[in-house]
């Protein structure tokens, strides 16, 4: 198993001669509100050849139209059900809508949609592959449904959202923290860190290195892990 960051909350992992692909987003500019920060590390056309592709919700920094209408009609694009329609509208072909809790198999990978609690349909995911649970979290609030995911589902690794913002649209650095006391998992890789109000009234001094801190502080066995752009990650094999 291997867990490229893409960057923001795009992320390749490699498993079960698999490629998943999370929350595509190749824009280099973000839009009137957010700037990107740095440009991913792979192009469109270098991904086009992933074998799934996991979509949290239909926000414009987790839907690329451009890399959705490159792939080909076998690509699995797994969606909230409640707005697969959308993701369709986006370019998708191939877009199996999920609920929370339905699980589904796909060779030897397995996805389970997760809740998720954002200001749009949303949802999260687990994937199983290589004796390894990864928990995708997308865009979400801290809520009690990641004592469940934590408790029934046992994430290996949760990818989180640390970075809030004035107007929080994800978890700050004290929601993160008690999201990772729930769901108790051995790694956590920040994400959502693509991109930054334009506005320096809307930005906070929260970093990942700040949010590692916190959780180091306050007593978590979890390993912070900071993938940069083009970063890799690989499990030990467990003990």
């Amino acid at each position: 198993m291997k867990i490229t960051m893409i960057g923001h909350s795009t992320v390749l992992i490699e498993a079960a001669n698999k490629r998943i692909l999370t929350d595509p987003y190749f824009g280099l500019h973000g839009n009137p509100a957010y700037a990107r920060v740095r440009p991913p590390a792979h192009s469109r056309a270098e991904l086009s050849d992933v074998d799934i592709v996991l979509i949290s919700h239909n926000h414009f920094d987790h839907t690329d139209r451009k890399f959705l209408r490159m792939l080909p009609k076998s690509v699995p694009v797994f969606a909230p059900a409640p707005s697969a329609w959308m993701t369709r509208l986006k370019g998708g072909r191939n877009v199996i809508g999920l609920k929370a809790w339905q699980r589904t198999e796909l060779d030897r990978v397995s996805i389970t949609a997760v809740p998720a609690r954002h200001v749009t349909f949303t949802v999260g995911y687990i994937l199983e592959a290589e004796g390894q649970r990864i928990y995708f979290a997308g865009d979400t609030y801290r809520a009690s449904f990641m004592e469940r995911i934590g408790r029934e589902m046992r994430p290996d690794v949760a990818l989180i959202p640390v970075i809030t913002y004035r107007i929080p649209m994800t978890m700050g650095e004290p929601q993160a923290v008690e999201a990772v006391r729930m769901l108790a998992p051995r790694i956590v890789i920040p994400i959502h860190l693509g991109i930054n109000p334009r506005s320096p009234l809307m930005r906070t001094n929260q970093t990942p290195e700040s949010f590692r801190e916190r959780a180091s502080q306050a007593g978590l066995n979890a390993q912070v892990v900071i993938l940069k752009e083009g970063e890799s990650w690989t499990p030990t094999p467990k003990t």
